[in-house]
């Protein structure tokens, strides 16, 4: 039987947004709604915590997530990269005799996805059948074909191959192609990824286009000032939670 897990990944050192993964946002911590939506899918065996701190473990675990160990400091840095602590959680997991053959990453920082949200990518991902992984993505706001790379006293465009008649950095938007940028939102992947190449990814990558504000990701304070925003003005809706607010 083909075993799936969530992997919410809550690393306590966040710079930016101090402890913005246990920050309240509608009454209750960010990482709340990231539990729920993963519960309510109804599409993992698991839901997990990976990390460091034993507040979040404890919070996380209120919310009905699962946290068997904390995630060693050496891999719970601002650079450390996903595949250290994916590939950790997965080895300690299988050690215990707790194997998956799917994960998804579902980082905390985007509260405004819905339990319709995971489970449409998880329905595109299986139905195509064909691919190592599904990140999700959305078409990007400001576009490469009008970026550069400087060196020195000369800059170089970031889409160097454009029509030699109107270049893209000369173009209007609307002339552009299509780019699609990730978004923090979701991740799906076969766990055989980690095995073949050390990658969460793997090399046939499908894309899930994020509606409205499923892809919105809280990286800096504007960003959260943003996020009351929305939901004050009922723009934007955060999943419903079963259980009372945490008490710190």
């Amino acid at each position: 039987m083909n075993k799936s897990i969530a992997l919410i990944p809550a690393r306590s050192g966040s710079v930016r947004v101090p402890d913005k993964n246990i920050r309240l946002l509608g009454g209750h911590p960010l990482i709340a709604y990231t539990i729920s939506t993963a519960i309510q899918s109804g599409v993992f065996d698991t839901v997990l915590i990976s990390t460091d701190s034993k507040e979040y473990a404890d919070i996380g675990q209120y919310y009905g997530a699962k946290v068997p160990f904390l995630r060693p400091v050496s891999i719970a840095g601002s650079k450390s990269p996903d595949i250290e602590w994916v590939e950790y959680t997965l080895s300690e997991l299988k050690a215990q005799g707790d194997e998956y053959q799917y994960f998804s990453v579902l980082r905390p920082t985007s509260p405004f996805r819905q339990v319709k949200t995971i489970q449409r990518a998880w329905k595109q991902f299986h139905d195509f059948g064909q691919a190592d992984s599904l990140r999700a993505v959305e078409i990007c706001s400001q576009h490469p074909g009008k970026m550069w790379v400087v060196r020195g006293e000369i800059m170089y465009p970031v889409m160097p191959v454009t029509p030699p008649s109107q270049p893209w950095h000369s173009s209007q938007f609307a002339a552009l192609p299509e780019v699609y940028v990730q978004n923090a939102s979701l991740e799906i992947a076969r766990s055989s990824v980690i095995e073949k190449g050390r990658t969460i990814a793997g090399e046939i990558i499908q894309p899930f286009i994020t509606e409205g504000f499923e892809g919105f990701d809280i990286n800096k304070e504007v960003d959260w000032v943003l996020a009351e925003h929305y939901i004050r003005n009922a723009e934007a809706k955060l999943p419903e939670i079963s259980q009372p607010p945490y008490k710190r």
